[in-house]
């Protein structure tokens, strides 16, 4: 094995290795999630300890990127928010909207069979996607690259599309259901997709060919993510259950230990994978919970409801101690959606 370069990645707080076996080019993630400002020539040796591809060579660069990540989290922020436009071109309702990473593009799916590719400064509609048959449902940019984007749709097949002209590469069918969720893995070669037919299934974006089709769930999938490093899928499903699958055999299965969220009707289980037991249940809310999220050490999750009154944050101390810290909002309907993106890559060093 030989390692040819470090990635740095600011969120979660951490860096990818590229290294090359048996004549491919692999990576591998090391996570920096409880980084302090202090201590670097000691963490650069604990690393250099636990990760064989890193020598005494390239201590360096260790350092060099720990004191960058210790810079950019101690940086100050200042952001305002305020109204800019309204864009309006679909003819119907949309149903969903993504961000490419650099936050330069984002793309709308409709009711009306399409998907429009925006210029974010100036508004501009750049591409408009057609050929679905009907309502276009789940989108994705293939983040961090953005250069491609995957479209689902209650026609029962997904499309991948080039993100510059438009190009439709693939049309991946086989569900025989409408296609309701949709995700990239982190090194953009895989699709994975969810469907009413109770199905999640793998495709292949350079040959467009299904590589596995997940079986297990008794109701529909609606929702799947990948996990950073790409070989393991999490599907989650109207039957109440989540499974883990493992993405190169395609078989579920239960990896070391994990805390994940489970959205319930008032209230957010946590799960231990490794058991397969709920280790807590968070309740507060009043109405429906939207959605959840883990911070990136995984200490803390926001939670959103359609209450209109509350965002709660849990805290986990030991998986099991659960404290909590109630923040008012006012004026949203929808008091909070969160998205955790990781995994993408900042920096090549």
């Amino acid at each position: 094995m030989k390692l040819k370069r470090f990635c740095l990645r600011y969120y979660p707080p951490g860096f990818i290795i590229e290294y090359e076996k048996e004549g491919q080019l692999r990576t591998k993630s090391i996570d920096l999630l409880e980084l302090s400002t202090e201590c670097v020539n000691e963490l650069v040796k604990e690393i250099v300890k636990s990760e064989p591809l890193i020598t005494e060579h390239w201590t360096d660069e260790v350092k060099e990127i720990i004191v960058r990540l210790q810079q950019k989290k101690t940086q100050q922020t200042h952001h305002k928010f305020c109204f800019v436009k309204v864009l309006s071109s679909h003819l119907l309702p949309l149903t969903n909207v993504a961000f490419n990473k650099s936050g330069s593009k984002f793309i709308t799916g409709s009711y009306d069979r399409t998907c429009r590719v925006w210029d974010t400064v100036s508004g501009t509609c750049l591409l408009t996607l057609e050929s679905h048959q009907s309502v276009v449902y789940a989108i994705a940019f293939n983040n961090p690259f953005g250069d491609k984007i995957a479209t689902s749709s209650f026609d029962k097949t997904c499309k991948l599309w080039c993100a510059e002209t438009g190009k439709c590469f693939h049309t991946f069918r086989g569900h025989t259901a409408e296609i309701i969720c949709l995700a990239f893995n982190p090194q953009s070669t895989l699709v994975a997709t969810g469907s009413m037919d109770t199905t999640a299934k793998l495709w292949d974006v350079e040959s467009g060919e299904e590589v596995a089709t997940l079986s297990g769930h008794k109701n529909e999938v609606l929702c799947v993510c990948f996990n950073t490093v790409g070989n393991q899928l999490i599907t989650g499903s109207f039957d109440h259950t989540m499974v883990i699958w493992d993405v190169p055999s395609g078989r579920n299965y239960l990896p070391h230990s994990l805390i994940l969220a489970n959205l319930a009707w008032l209230s957010l289980q946590l799960w231990d994978t490794s058991s397969g037991n709920c280790v807590a249940t968070l309740e507060g809310h009043k109405e429906e919970l939207l959605d959840a999220c883990f911070d990136l050490t995984g200490q803390l999750i926001a939670t959103a409801s359609a209450d209109c009154e509350s965002c709660n944050i849990a805290q986990n101390y030991l998986h099991a101690n659960i404290t909590f810290v109630q923040r008012l909002v006012k004026k949203f309907v929808l008091i909070l959606y969160i998205t955790a993106i990781v995994g993408w890559v900042d920096e090549v060093m």
